[in-house]
């Protein structure tokens, strides 16, 4: 069986059809309906003030659509005129969002199959009810394909698996106004940061360019909500200064905004470190001047130097005193001071008794200790030898006892 001429399969065409149409739905920007507490909020970028995105159908429904705008109006008035003619013929209260979004779908889906052009539209239906339960959103594609949305709901523009992330993740039930308000506008600038750090961000705002912070003005948006506490025509639009105060409220408060932290505070970690600077300075001058440096000045020890205390002490070192006939004069060292009473330091020889029948002294050697004793007689403190130096020799030179001898 030969194949006709330009034959084209069902699976091609359809494929071909939905190509298009999305292709020229990405060229748009995007829309989000949400729930709040007072009814339903509807946001999308729209510069124009006489060609809306956003628009009533019935008392409580409203009407959003993005893509291609004479296709969606002609849509939008259908849509007006068969929820007019039910009302009329039957009853308002069985104007519903579910039938205006059947009949939509019915609608898109003939001009799908049947038309060699499909619309490149993507329409949302609400219709807000008593109670925050019985509110209903409904998004309806170019092909005629309808899903009930509750909650919110993010359709058209060629980022809007990114819108819908980000709203589903600041979503949440008992929203006030302008917290629903902050989530729709991070939602719509949530492409932003992916755009800028791609190649092909950098499109015109008509043309799917993701919109940041920035552009998301009172002047950029267009913003309506069917308010719940109306009894009979709900949808209403917001703008001018409302919006702008709405939109305020709605975001942050920037990081230049917080008060600088005083230069003062800074205060004392520096004089932390400046001290942990110093102490080790600090320290090493004590080390000098505790009891391991060497003493100063004429009662310094010198080889055989009598009375000398043991090299750094700040102590006095041994001394002696006379204890009978007359009172013996000896020598005593301070190993920072020098010598103190009338023998003399530095020469090997310790003090001798001027008068009387028995003298003391002491005598130290080299770096050695000297230990303090009262003397009574003939025997006074005697020196500890240390070091290396040379025994001093001379008449108070110790004997072979390590007894001292008297002066004669």
């Amino acid at each position: 069986m030969t194949m006709p001429f330009g034959y084209v399969s069902p699976e091609q065409l359809m494929r071909e059809k939905s190509e298009y149409a999305r292709s020229r739905i990405a060229r748009g920007t995007s829309c989000v309906a949400l729930q709040y507490t007072g009814g339903i909020l509807m946001v999308t970028p729209n510069r124009s003030r006489a060609l809306h995105k956003l628009s009533e159908l019935y008392d409580r429904i409203a009407f959003a659509a993005g893509g291609r705008y004479n296709e969606y109006e002609s849509l939008r008035k259908a849509g007006i005129t068969y929820a007019d003619v039910t009302g009329y013929q039957f009853d308002r209260r069985d104007v519903t969002a579910r039938g205006l979004a059947n009949w939509y779908a019915q609608t898109l889906g003939s001009i799908y199959t049947e038309s060699p052009k499909p619309y490149e539209v993507e329409i949302m239906v609400a219709e807000v009810g008593a109670e925050p339960a019985d509110d209903q959103i409904y998004r309806i594609q170019f092909d005629g394909v309808v899903s009930d949305e509750p909650g919110f709901v993010a359709f058209g523009g060629g980022q809007v698996d990114q819108v819908a992330a980000e709203l589903k993740e600041r979503f949440s039930d008992g929203m006030s106004l302008t917290e629903a308000l902050g989530a729709a506008l991070d939602a719509l600038a949530a492409p932003s940061s992916v755009a800028s750090s791609s190649s092909s961000g950098s499109k015109s705002s008509g043309n799917g360019q993701a919109m940041t912070p920035a552009d998301l003005t009172a002047g950029n948006l267009e913003v309506a909500i069917l308010d719940r506490g109306r009894a009979h025509r709900t949808f209403r639009r917001l703008r001018g200064a409302r919006l702008e105060q709405l939109i305020a409220d709605s975001r942050p408060a920037s990081p230049s905004s917080k008060p600088a932290s005083p230069a003062k505070s800074e205060s004392p970690s520096k004089a932390e470190s400046s001290s942990k600077a110093e102490s080790p300075s600090k320290s090493e001058s004590s080390a000098d001047s505790g009891p391991d440096a060497p003493p100063s000045g004429p009662g310094s020890a010198d080889s055989g130097s009598s009375g000398s205390g043991s090299s750094g002490s700040s102590g006095s070192s041994g001394s002696s005193s006379g204890s009978s006939g007359g009172s013996g004069r000896g020598s005593s060292g301070s190993g920072s001071s020098g010598s103190s009473g009338s023998g003399s330091s530095g020469s090997g020889s310790s003090g001798s008794g001027s008068s009387g029948s028995s003298g003391s002294g002491t005598s130290g050697r080299g770096s050695g200790s000297s230990r303090s004793s009262g003397g009574s007689g003939g025997r006074s403190g005697s020196g500890s030898p240390g070091g290396d130096e040379e025994p001093p020799t001379g008449p108070s030179a110790p004997g072979g006892d390590g007894i001292p001898k008297s002066g004669k």
